[in-house]
């Protein structure tokens, strides 16, 4: 028999086969006159599931990690927190210690500044005009809890009214306030003076992160009496060290509500 002859046999033999149903999740194979071909069938588009997790998930608060955290970990899923980046990621297929896997799915924390921190630090050691500065204090009444924000009101109130005077100094009370001196210079009153008193230091209350608790911060007046007048500011006391404070508590939160440790560093 020539091979011509062999090839007409299998061609026909081909032909003649039933139709086999492909089974989605599996490679399958056949000869045909052109050689092996394979039929690939395992990839997610025929399975209807991807081979695996993966992918990055970014949450902005603790609630939301421990939510992600609980639906997907499992016992050798890591974390790490960055404490220069004021991050927390977790690894959730994480290398085992006898067998490795994909480290591609991961949770990241990233905790965003609220807008009440972000502003107060701003302005934190900035002088402003009378205006300004009473303007600012309005704005933040919320914050201001010692004195009473009702009080510091009244304080950033005096200032306004009496932002065409001439104030020519300042001194410092036994009480710890700052007492300003000035003197009239508006027509009907030009010539009388008076004076004006202000917490040396005042205490504010700020979430620095959304989601986060809240922590108190001390302000130290600041002024400068020149030719533009009386300016006005504050100085906040180590609001770096708060802030690494407040990351610090949600790292804490996440340890005492998952059962692995929290890393200090950052993952591969």
């Amino acid at each position: 028999m020539t091979n011509d002859n062999v090839q007409t046999i299998v061609d026909t033999a081909l032909r003649s086969a039933q139709p086999v149903a492909l089974e989605p999740g599996k490679v399958h194979a056949f000869n045909t006159p052109a050689g092996v071909k394979t039929i690939d069938l395992t990839g997610p588009e025929y399975t209807g599931t991807p081979p695996r997790k993966q992918g990055t998930t970014t949450v902005r608060d603790l609630a939301g990690f421990i939510a992600y955290w609980g639906k997907h970990a499992d016992d050798d899923s890591e974390v790490y927190a960055d404490t220069e980046r004021l991050t927390v990621t977790a690894v959730l297929d994480a290398h085992t210690g006898s067998v490795p896997r994909w480290a591609g799915h991961r949770l990241h924390l990233a905790l965003r500044e609220t807008t009440a921190w972000k502003q107060w630090l701003h302005q934190d050691n900035q002088l402003m005009d009378q205006e300004t500065f009473a303007e600012f204090l309005e704005d933040h009444v919320p914050e201001l809890l010692e004195p009473a924000g009702a009080d510091m009101l009244e304080i950033a109130q005096s200032f306004q009214a009496n932002s065409k005077v001439d104030f020519q100094s300042a001194s410092r009370l036994s009480s710890g306030q700052r007492q300003f001196q000035y003197v009239e210079t508006t027509t009907t009153k030009a010539g009388q003076k008076g004076q004006l008193t202000v917490p040396e230091t005042f205490v504010i209350g700020l979430v620095p992160f959304e989601g986060s608790e809240g922590y108190k911060l001390t302000a130290r007046l600041r002024y400068r009496i020149g030719e533009r007048g009386l300016r006005l500011g504050y100085k906040l006391d180590r609001p770096d060290e708060v802030r690494r404070t407040a990351f610090a508590d949600v790292v804490k939160g996440i340890v005492e509500q998952i059962e692995q440790p929290v890393m200090n560093g950052t993952s591969a």
